[in-house]
């Protein structure tokens, strides 16, 4: 069911753990499958994401799709982490089951969420947020519910 590099990141996760001292944070979940996750960014003055951490209560896919998104916004500009997407999320993991992309949906929301709650702490706009409500819980794609 699930390949290779999705049971690595599943078994082997990076970056699992929390930032105390965290310039953003954004917690999402998914009211069908339980699945909670949980983001935090250590943004430095150049609005480059010099560390990320996660915690993910959820299946293997939640898992490895947010230890894969954390990998893929390190040392990223802000900007940069919110052209994220969920299908480049899977990409990068070799893809995921149908049924099971919903998964990386969290993992987009959740960077999405953490870099809008820093955003509007901050009184800052990034024209990548536009049209984004992070108490929405429709995430505009369609997908395959469990």
């Amino acid at each position: 069911m699930y390949n290779e590099k999705v049971m690595d990141h599943f078994m082997n996760p990076r970056n699992v753990g929390e930032i105390e001292d965290a310039e953003a944070i954004g917690e999402v979940g998914n009211p069908i499958c339980g699945d909670i996750m949980r983001m935090y960014l250590k943004i430095d003055n150049n609005d480059i994401i010099t560390d990320v951490k996660f915690k993910t209560f959820g299946c293997g896919s939640a898992i490895a799709t947010s230890s894969m998104a954390t990998e893929m916004i390190k040392g990223k500009t802000v900007r940069e982490a919110l052209r994220l997407t969920n299908m480049a999320v899977v990409e990068a993991l070799d893809g995921l089951p149908p049924a099971k992309v919903h998964c990386s949906v969290l993992a987009e929301r959740a960077v999405k969420t953490a870099i809008y709650n820093y955003a509007k702490e901050r009184n800052l706009t990034y024209k990548e947020l536009d049209g984004f409500d992070p108490n929405d819980d429709h995430d505009g794609h369609d997908h395959d519910e469990e």
